[in-house]
C-alpha cells in the first residue's frame, strides 16, 4: 500500500482567484482566504514532493443554465434572482419563482433536498462555467501540481456539477443522484483509489460546502476509508454567511477520529 495521497476540492479560479472580471470568470464566487489557502497548500506539495504519492482534483463543472444559477429561474416578471437568494419548494408552488426547464423535476428536487435538512437551495453567482476561465485550476496551485508531475507521477481530475438540476457539493456523488444520470451516482472508482493509500490529505474549497460533503460522503459511505482522511484545516475556508452550516459534518467526523492539522504541522 502506498503511503500518501492528496485530494483537492475544487481549487478553481471561480472559488480562488480574487480578481474579477465577467460572471464566468476568475473570481465570481470567490470564497474570502481561498487564494491564501491554495498557495499555502501549493507551498507544502513543494516541500513534501517526494512523498506525496497521489494527487487528485475535483474540477467544478457547470452550466450557464444551471439550478443553482440565477438564469436557471425568474419571478411572475420574468426577472432573475439575485445571487444568494434561497429559494424554497413552496416558493416555487406558490409561484414566487419558477424554474425555466423541468418544473416538475425541479421541484421533487427541491422536496428532497429539504428532505435531507442540511443545505437550502442558494442561487450563485455564475461560476466555473465549462471552459471558461473560472473553471481552470488556480494558477499558483497548478503550477506546483505541475512540478510535483516532473518526478514522473500523474494527477487526476475529477470533473463533477455537469448535470444542471442538481447540486453536486461533494466529491463522490451529486447532492440528490439522479436514478437515470450515471455522473451524479457515487464515485466507486475515486473512493477505490483513495483507498490505496495509508493516509488521505483533504484540502480545498470551501470548507461550509464542498469539503464538508465529500467528508461527509465518504463517511457515510465507507467509514472505513474516512478514518484515513487528515483534513489540513489551514488549506480550506468557508462561504461568507455559512461558517458553521457544516459543523454538524465535522463533528461528526471529529467523533470518528478523523484528524484536523495544519500544514506546517504535517512533515511527510
Amino acid at each position: 500500500m502506498k503511503k500518501n495521497a492528496l485530494l483537492i476540492i475544487d481549487p478553481q479560479n471561480s472559488f480562488c482567484n480574487p480578481g474579477r472580471t465577467h460572471a464566468s470568470a476568475r473570481g465570481s464566487l470567490y470564497v474570502q482566504g481561498a487564494d491564501r489557502d491554495m498557495e499555502t497548500l501549493a507551498q507544502w506539495i513543494r516541500d513534501n514532493a517526494a512523498k506525496i504519492d497521489y494527487i487528485g482534483v475535483t474540477i467544478d463543472s457547470h452550466h450557464p443554465n444551471d439550478i443553482a444559477h440565477p438564469n436557471f429561474w425568474q419571478d411572475k416578471n420574468g426577472v432573475f434572482p439575485a445571487p444568494f437568494t434561497v429559494i424554497s419548494s413552496k416558493e416555487v408552488e406558490d409561484g414566487t419563482w419558477t424554474p425555466r426547464f423541468a418544473p416538475q423535476k425541479c421541484l421533487a428536487y427541491l422536496k428532497a433536498l429539504e428532505a435531507q435538512g442540511e443545505f437550502p437551495h442558494v442561487i450563485w453567482p455564475v461560476h466555473c462555467v465549462i471552459g471558461s476561465e473560472g473553471a481552470a485550476i488556480y494558477p499558483p496551485l497548478m503550477e506546483a501540481i505541475e512540478q510535483w508531475t516532473k518526478q514522473g507521477k500523474f494527477y487526476e481530475t475529477f470533473t463533477k456539477g455537469t448535470f444542471p438540476f442538481s447540486e453536486h457539493f461533494g466529491a463522490f456523488q451529486a447532492q440528490i443522484p439522479d436514478p437515470d444520470r450515471p455522473e451524479t451516482q457515487f464515485n466507486q472508482s475515486l473512493l477505490r483509489t483513495l483507498d490505496n493509500y495509508q493516509n488521505v490529505y483533504l484540502a480545498g474549497e470551501a470548507r461550509s460546502h464542498c469539503v464538508a460533503n465529500s467528508l461527509k460522503q465518504v463517511m457515510n459511505e465507507a467509514p472505513e476509508v474516512a478514518r484515513k482522511f487528515i483534513l489540513l484545516d489551514n488549506c480550506m475556508s468557508n462561504v461568507t454567511g455559512f461558517e458553521h452550516i457544516a459543523d454538524p459534518i465535522y463533528a461528526q467526523a471529529r467523533q470518528m477520529g478523523i484528524v484536523f492539522t495544519a500544514t506546517d504541522k504535517v512533515k511527510l
